[in-house]
Order: structure tokens, then C-alpha cells, then sequence
């Protein structure tokens, strides 16, 4: 089905279900705003790129500043777009111009229906009176986020193939000799057509030692000698996220061995992982069998001889795989309506706490690392080999990551459709 067949579907869904949250909260109707352009700072007159409020998003890729849209149940959605026109700057050319038709499409602030009638939107200056994002109804549109229409999913394929083409790119230049941080980060947006602003968050391109601290984007620039590359970075498309992760070894000799070990065994943890996915599952069994699994590869590697029972009751799999399993993957990359309840204390920075369903959309990524700061407070352990810990730390680590769709009968896996390799040798 195009694009502009799925969109309309879209619309009309989300149109029936955000009617039947006004009722549930009390309202006639919701005016939400694109966003406004914010300044860098206030000693100067540059602004940030716009990136459009969510809740805007969710009905369409429209990327200026100043919108109303009008929601009002039983009439069609009403787009008010902003007369205002800068000659400083020209608008960014819109990618698909596939949206148009599910509105009716004005300039100028919109007349507002009878009624209760709510804002929504980050600018508070442009809620006129209005009552301005109440909790009740956020919540709910929130929740209108966590299972993705066949257009949303769309989407986020798309996201995933032009973020596949980066990291082919960058896993062929690493392999072919020495390249800085730096030049490895401007070949993603290169080879993805997206300038820095328009990615979904900041790649994280850490070569070597770099690799361990999670979200590294202070690059080097200039080309030092590594081992090992662990890219984090995705692409967008119309406001839908990628968020993929890929590590790759090079180089001979025992310890790129028993890197490229890790490795592979991080990669078949993360695809039993996604085998296990199942509609009605929480999500943090997910994430507690992932430690389960962790374990195995840390004991298969060499880098200790306890049980895996030990390992992770003992807290040392949290040492070395600190974060979450996932998050939910939509318009933001962190995405919202999954974390309706805090985690355990045990996972304090798990993401996603429901239970699996239909329609979901979410992150896989275990990791093993070796950062300093986790592993000191185990340095009394017997039942770590420390030299071996010691030669990969100039590895850093390594996280493996695909966006995953929950079907009835297991997942839709978004990456492995274009990259089909989690990692191992460049």
C-alpha cells in the first residue's frame, strides 16, 4: 500500500482514539502546536534546528514552527500553518508530501470549536488561554504511542534502511585502515543524507577504549590505531526513528581473539533474545533473562569461572552490562508510554517496564563493557581472570541492536532486514 493510502488510515485511527480520550478527560476538543524555534542562547540571534512536538508529529511530518493542529471529534483535522515567512533562512524541503490530503489546510491561528478545549505543545506563549497540557490527556495520547499503525511501522523500516546504508559505510572504512572519530561520524551522515540535526540523537562512533563509556560523543579527530569500533546511530524518517547498534573487531593476536569471541557471543545472546520475544511477556523477564545469557558468554570467554547463578545474583553481570535491555522506539528515540511503572531497584536503568503486545515497537541491545568506575569494586574477586579484563579494556566493549515489531506470533525484526550482521570481524 503507498504511503499516502497507509497515512490516511493513520489519521483515522488516531482520529477515533484521540476522540475517545477527550471524552475520558473531559474535553471537546485539542489544539496541538508544532513547536517554536528556540534561540542557542540569549547573548546571540542563531536558533536550534526545529524539532516538532511529538504529539504533532504523531499526525504528520511537518517540520515548521507556529502550527495548530485542531482535533475536535466528528470534524476533520484542522491544519492552521503560520503566515510568517523568514528571509533569513529558507525551509528545508519537505521529503514526502504524502500527508496533505487527511487535513484541511489554513493559514493563520485557528477559530476554536465550542467546548473544553485543551493545548498541547511546548511553547505555553502560543496556548492563548487554553488549558495548557493536562496531565490526564497527555497521558492518554502518550498511550496512543505505544502500539504502531501499519504506517507508523512503515516508517520506522524506512528509518532503519537509510541507517543501515551508514553503517555498511563506516564498518567498510574501519576495515580498510586507520580513520579519526570524527571522519567516521561525518561518513554516517554522509552516507545517510542527514546533517547532525536531523538524526535521531548523536552518533556515538567509539573506537577502541572509547567503546566503554556508553554514549561517547566527544570524538577524536585525529586517526589513532584501534582494534574495535562499536557504532551506535540511527536515521530518520517523517519524525520515526532508527536507533541500531553494530561492533566490529580487527587485527590479529590473542586478545582481538577473544574480543571477536565476545563478540560473537554477544551476537547470539541478542538474537535468542529477540526469539524470545512473546506477546504477554513483561518486558523485564526480557531483560533478566538477558543477564542469564550475559553471564554465559562472560564465563564462555574466560573472563570468570562462577556459575551464571552466582554472576548475576552476585550483581558482577551488572558490572559489566549496566544498562537496560531497551526502549520502546517510536518518534522519539526514548519513547514514550512503556515506562508506566518504575523497574526493579535491581535495573534502575531499564527503559521499558509493560507487558509485550501486538504493535509494539522496541529495542534490543545487551552489551558487555569494561568501564573502570563498575569493575574497581570486584578487583578483590578470585573468580575474575583481571588480565584477561585488563587486555580487552582496550576494547572497550561491545552492544548489539535492532528495532524489533511484536507480532502475534513472535517479531518483525527492522534490521536484520537490511543488516543482517549484528557484528564480529570488519
Amino acid at each position: 500500500m503507498e504511503l499516502a493510502a497507509l497515512h490516511r488510515a493513520h489519521v483515522e485511527k488516531l482520529a477515533r482514539e484521540t476522540a475517545a480520550a477527550l471524552e475520558k478527560t473531559g474535553f471537546s476538543a485539542v489544539v496541538i502546536h508544532s513547536g517554536t524555534l528556540l534561540k542557542r542562547t540569549e547573548a546571540d540571534d542563531q536558533y536550534w534546528p526545529l524539532r516538532p512536538t511529538p504529539h504533532f508529529q504523531h499526525w504528520l511530518p511537518l517540520p515548521e514552527p507556529g502550527c495548530f493542529l485542531v482535533i475536535a471529534p466528528g470534524r476533520k483535522p484542522a491544519l492552521h500553518r503560520s503566515p510568517e515567512q523568514s528571509f533569513w533562512e529558507a525551509p528545508a524541503p519537505l521529503e514526502s508530501e504524502h500527508f496533505w490530503g487527511s487535513f484541511d489546510v489554513a493559514v493563520g491561528k485557528p477559530s476554536l470549536p465550542p467546548g473544553r478545549v485543551a493545548f498541547v505543545g511546548d511553547d505555553l506563549r502560543a496556548a492563548g488561554g487554553l488549558e495548557a497540557n493536562p496531565p490526564s490527556l497527555v497521558s492518554a495520547l502518550d498511550q496512543l504511542r505505544v502500539t504502531k499503525t501499519p504506517y507508523e511501522i512503515e516508517c520506522l523500516a524506512e528509518a532503519n534502511r537509510r541507517g543501515a546504508r551508514g553503517h555498511e559505510e563506516l564498518r567498510k572504512l574501519f576495515k580498510g585502515g586507520d580513520k579519526a572519530e570524527l571522519e567516521l561520524h561525518l561518513a554516517f551522515l554522509g552516507a545517510t543524507r542527514q546533517d547532525d540535526a536531523e538524526t535521531p540523537y548523536k552518533n556515538i562512533v567509539a573506537l577502541g577504549r572509547h567503546a566503554a563509556t556508553l554514549h561517547h560523543i566527544a570524538y577524536e579527530k585525529r586517526a589513532q590505531p584501534a582494534g574495535s569500533l562499536l557504532l551506535d546511530a540511527g536515521a530518520c524518517f517523517a519524525g520515526y526513528c532508527s536507533d541500531i547498534t553494530r561492533t566490529w573487531v580487527k587485527g590479529g593476536g590473542a586478545l582481538a581473539s577473544a574480543y571477536g569471541q565476545l563478540v560473537a557471543g554477544l551476537e547470539s545472546t541478542q538474537q535468542r533474545l529477540c526469539a524470545s520475544v512473546r506477546v504477554g511477556m513483561p518486558y523485564e523477564e526480557l531483560h533478566d533473562q538477558s543477564h542469564r545469557l550475559a553471564a554465559g558468554v562472560l564465563r564462555e570467554v574466560g573472563i570468570s569461572r562462577s556459575s551464571v547463578d552466582e554472576l548475576v545474583s552476585r550483581g558482577i553481570t551488572r558490572a559489566f552490562y549496566p544498562h537496560g535491555l531497551g526502549h520502546s522506539l517510536g518518534l522519539q528515540c526514548h519513547d514514550v508510554g512503556c515506562a508506566l511503572r518504575p523497574p526493579r531497584k535491581d535495573n534502575p536503568f531499564l527503559r521499558n517496564t509493560t507487558v509485550i503486545a501486538e504493535g509494539q515497537v522496541f529495542t534490543i541491545e545487551p552489551g558487555i563493557y569494561f568501564i573502570d568506575a563498575l569493575l574497581e569494586p570486584l578487583r578483590d574477586s578470585a573468580d575474575v581472570d583481571w588480565k584477561l579484563v585488563d587486555g580487552l579494556a582496550a576494547f572497550g566493549g561491545v552492544r548489539i541492536e535492532d528495532d524489533v515489531v511484536v507480532k502475534a506470533d513472535g517479531i518483525r525484526n527492522l534490521t536484520r532486514e537490511v543488516l543482517p550482521q549484528g557484528g564480529g570481524v570488519a
